[in-house]
């Protein structure tokens, strides 16, 4: 994915910061959001930069300069110094803290008929659920949000357990998934892309491993993707398939997991309907791979401590089976 050069003042910031370009950045602008963040972070950065160059020049010439008697008068130039220091910075916080109220203000603006999309934090995955708007029915996947480019989106974002915080860096800012609280975020994707989002609140064990996948697409392939969703799983192809989904609907699987067409109706962990057609498992643990796939069921408690997934007992062929049968719900 191409990257756009930033400007030498940039550069010289991100000599002591990461994440200055790439899919997960905040200095790489790819959304409504992030660019009106984008904006107001330079200004502020100058002027934080400035505020503390003249502190240190002041510090440095105070312990240069040697000690003496003051004189009445240079008390009172040290007087009018600090008088003039105070409304310096009531007026550098005041224009900082209109610059950020007016930047709220136009990330949060609404477009008539925005791209809903609910997202609903666990510990510690996503749920994404994009609602029945036309009586086509509602499509429900986890861990990557599909979204068309150009078309303003408003994310309703709420948690199923903790404190959680979305934040896709390259679109826009962050907020909070506040139990019993929901919360919006609204922005418009500029340029196709896969970009990468994180949970920003501490929310347990495995906070650093609660990622998930933007893919950003032309509005033609945003409509395939989610008619393609839609579907049922398709029926297995061979008698390793048929075994894989008998195995998955007999066993505690099928009570944790939704697979549409099929006996599993589980609601407690993601819907696997079309598990394979997602690029990453585990929330970004892990690539989608077949063999992934099988390490995640053989044992999931040492890939990820602490989800919520049990171990389920599986010989070798049948972890096979189950594993090719997923492999195939594209």
């Amino acid at each position: 994915m191409a990257t756009r050069r930033l400007p030498p003042l940039a550069l010289l910031a991100c000599a002591s910061a990461t994440g200055c370009s790439g899919w997960q950045s905040a200095l790489d602008a790819r959304g409504s959001g992030s660019r009106a963040l984008e904006a107001l972070f330079w200004p502020v950065t100058a002027a934080l930069a400035l505020v503390w160059l003249a502190v240190m020049l002041v510090l440095a010439a105070a312990l240069l300069r040697r000690r003496r008697p003051v004189p009445a008068q240079a008390a009172r130039r040290s007087e009018i110094a600090v008088w003039a220091a105070t409304l310096a910075t009531v007026l550098v916080i005041t224009v900082l803290t209109v610059a950020s109220h007016l930047t709220t203000r136009h990330i949060s603006r609404a477009a008539a008929d925005p791209l809903v999309i609910q997202v609903r934090g666990y510990q510690w995955w996503w749920q994404v659920t994009y609602p029945d708007s036309d009586g086509t029915g509602a499509v429900v996947t986890a861990n990557e949000i599909h979204l068309p480019v150009g078309r303003q989106v408003r994310l309703e974002l709420s948690s199923a357990d903790v404190i959680h915080s979305f934040w896709v860096p390259s679109l826009t800012g962050k907020q909070d998934m506040i139990p019993g609280r929901d919360n919006q975020l609204t922005f418009v994707a500029e340029t196709p892309g896969i970009l990468r989002g994180q949970c920003a609140e501490f929310c347990g064990l495995q906070h650093a491993h609660m990622a998930l996948l933007m893919v950003v697409e032309p509005p033609a392939e945003f409509e395939a993707w989610l008619a393609a969703q839609r579907q049922e799983a398709a029926p297995p192809a061979g008698p390793m398939l048929r075994d894989g989904q008998r195995i998955f609907e007999q066993r505690p699987c099928g009570a944790c997991h939704r697979v549409r067409g099929t006996a599993a109706a589980g609601e407690i962990g993601p819907d696997l309907t079309h598990f394979a057609s997602r690029g990453t498992l585990a929330a970004g643990v892990l690539p989608m791979t077949r063999g992934a796939i099988a390490a995640w069921i053989a044992d999931p408690q040492t890939i990820k401590p602490g989800n919520n997934m049990p171990l389920v007992p599986l010989a070798p062929d049948e972890l096979q089976a189950v594993s090719a049968w997923l492999a195939s719900l594209r």
